[in-house]
């Protein structure tokens, strides 16, 4: 396994057995590394057509003034998080792949923590918010839009960004004021993952484990809960509809936002129970699940909306067409 020279990390022995970091080292896909410069063919491929798609949406949504209304403002929220996901952790594995860049400063490493598990906190609160806005719109539609606002909506997207830095701010706090020694400064992981970094602690993790996991119960298990409720209301309105044409057309306003949260929530969920109870599944394995994670769901989200929600999909087709056309 390749060590850390001492021009590219240095830190203080502690103990004859512990270190103080000031960098660490990410070791990429563990068991797989023969395999890095073939991998990064696929991820720079997913994250390109993440950022392509996340932009597209942000722009299809800015030119089309008929669009202006919660639902794709909401929309816009969720791009501009994915972009900020995509782009915490994919620059970084890339440069792993296809330059054995494995090096991180102990700043950078506690940031990008930040950012990640800040971001996948605003993300479910935003779907949150969608599930509450969908549900306005089908159970109360004479209050929708005096409850849904242009000002309401913009006062939930940084709602939901100060509720996702009270929730994980702390989390690299602890990190600095109560884990200062580690037995290694190498994470079997391609970014710097929490429990990943809070394993490799001397001292007691206790505090740090059951705040985690208080976190992923709050945000993870209660929003998805609330979000479920909002949707038993939806269905139960929906079949009291008299048409089965209303019944579809009502269903299909909810399909892409449904879409979405499956493509949030299985892959966190199946890489949690995995990392949890999966101790006889290689490490590997791990690793490439925490990365889709945090790269499926921002590939996909610009594509199943566009595929969808009409109004989009038509505004991208006229663009496409107009830009076509010769002059």
């Amino acid at each position: 396994m390749a060590t850390l020279s001492p021009q590219t990390c240095s830190c203080l022995l502690a103990n004859n057995s512990c270190l103080v970091p000031t960098s660490f080292w990410l070791t990429g896909i563990p068991g797989l590394e023969s395999l890095h410069i073939w991998l990064s063919i696929p991820f720079s491929s997913m994250y390109l057509v993440a950022v392509v798609g996340n932009v597209t949406i942000l722009a299809v949504v800015k030119l089309e003034h008929s669009l202006h209304q919660p639902m794709y403002f909401f929309l816009c929220m969720l791009a501009v998080i994915d972009l900020v996901l995509s782009t915490s952790t994919m620059p970084k594995l890339l440069t792993i792949f296809c330059f054995c860049a494995c090096h991180i400063d102990l700043d950078t490493c506690l940031t990008q923590k930040f950012f990640i598990h800040c971001f996948i906190t605003v993300e479910s609160g935003i779907f949150l918010a969608m599930a509450f806005d969908h549900y306005v719109a089908i159970c109360d539609p004479l209050c929708h839009t005096s409850m849904l606002t242009h000002a309401v909506v913009g006062r939930l997207g940084p709602a939901a960004l100060l509720h996702g830095v009270l929730y994980i701010g702390p989390l690299p706090l602890m990190i600095c004021l109560r884990l200062p020694l580690y037995r290694t400064q190498i994470i079997a992981h391609s970014y710097c993952e929490y429990m990943a970094v809070v394993t490799l602690a001397c001292s007691d993790t206790t505090v740090n484990n059951l705040y985690g996991m208080g976190i992923g119960f709050l945000v993870l298990i209660l929003d998805s809960l609330a979000i479920t409720d909002s949707y038993v209301v939806i269905f139960r309105a929906v079949i009291g509809l008299t048409t089965p044409e209303a019944r579809l057309q009502t269903l299909g306003t909810c399909s892409s936002h449904i879409c979405a949260i499956l493509v949030f929530y299985i892959p966190i969920a199946v890489s949690s129970l995995t990392h949890r109870f999966g101790h006889h599944v290689p490490p590997h394995i791990h690793i490439l699940l925490a990365n889709f994670y945090l790269l499926i769901p921002h590939v996909l989200n610009p594509i199943v909306y566009a595929v969808h929600t009409k109004q989009i999909r038509e505004r991208l087709l006229h663009i496409l067409k107009s830009g076509a056309q010769p002059k």
